[in-house]
């Protein structure tokens, strides 16, 4: 076994254990770690978010368990994602003749998701405070504009996903603590995984069919991935998340500067 694939199981892993441990967002992670690693950017988000579809599925039955999802609001979400997604992907397809300018536009656009989410992490705290200090404004009791905006969350998610492989977690998550301030933050989490794992799979299928996914990485990613979300879950709580979180945002903060400049 080569270096690189050993590295890429320890990626896997220490991701994994990242993602288990805090709940930020395994593609924000894991796509600028394999474009260390000398793959392409259109490669690198094809295979992470399938990484993600497979590795988000099994937090779809703990959370219903645990009666944490919200399945109308993942409907709603729903309705506006995977049309986006498949939209995003005609649109990647059309690209397709010029390698060069897709990877261009997938780099770059990385980037800005990258900085969005730092600022996302950061700030998640107080913009839940703002948003339930709000929480009976006339916005929030009219359930048809919250279902129209819900779809509309869902179609930002789905373009940013597919193009970047980024978004689903933090985005996501901070989008809805916005919108539903009331919702406790378990069913939150819960309704933006079970959401994420259509959205995922749809563009990495997609992805694939368009040859931008490469399956030994991806079968390392999962080798060291699966058992690190495990022990991540285990110590969830025992480390001061507020100094990871950071630590995290600073590091995404740092790659997409370098990526967008």
């Amino acid at each position: 076994m080569s270096m690189d694939l050993v590295g890429l199981i320890i990626a896997g892993l220490v991701v994994g254990f990242i993602v288990g441990m805090t709940g930020v967002g395994g593609g924000s992670l894991m796509t600028p770690i394999l474009l260390w690693f000398g793959i392409p950017p259109s490669t690198a988000v094809g295979t992470d978010l399938l990484y993600a579809a497979i590795t988000k599925s099994g937090g779809i039955y703990v959370h219903n368990k645990k009666k944490n999802i919200n399945w109308t609001i993942t409907a709603w979400l729903t309705l506006g994602s995977v049309p986006a997604a498949l939209l995003t992907l005609w649109l990647l397809h059309y690209l397709k003749t010029d390698l060069d300018v897709l990877n261009k536009i997938i780099k770059y656009s990385l980037g800005w998701a990258l900085l969005f989410t730092s600022i996302a992490i950061v700030f998640k705290k107080r913009l839940l405070a703002f948003s339930q200090k709000h929480a009976g404004d006339k916005f929030h009791s009219e359930s048809k504009t919250q279902n129209f905006l819900t779809v509309a969350i869902g179609v930002m998610l789905g373009a940013t996903v597919t193009l970047t492989s980024i978004g689903a977690g933090a985005l996501g998550t901070v989008t809805l603590f916005f919108l539903y301030p009331l919702l406790p933050t378990p069913k939150l989490v819960g309704t933006e995984i079970a959401h994420a794992v259509p959205l995922t799979l749809v563009a990495g299928l997609g992805h694939a069919s368009m040859g931008n996914l490469d399956f030994n990485v991806l079968g390392h990613l999962l080798l060291g991935s699966l058992p690190g979300i495990y022990l991540g879950s285990l110590l969830s709580g025992k480390l001061p998340d507020l100094l990871l979180r950071n630590a995290i945002a600073m590091m995404l903060f740092y790659v997409g500067f370098k990526l967008v400049v």
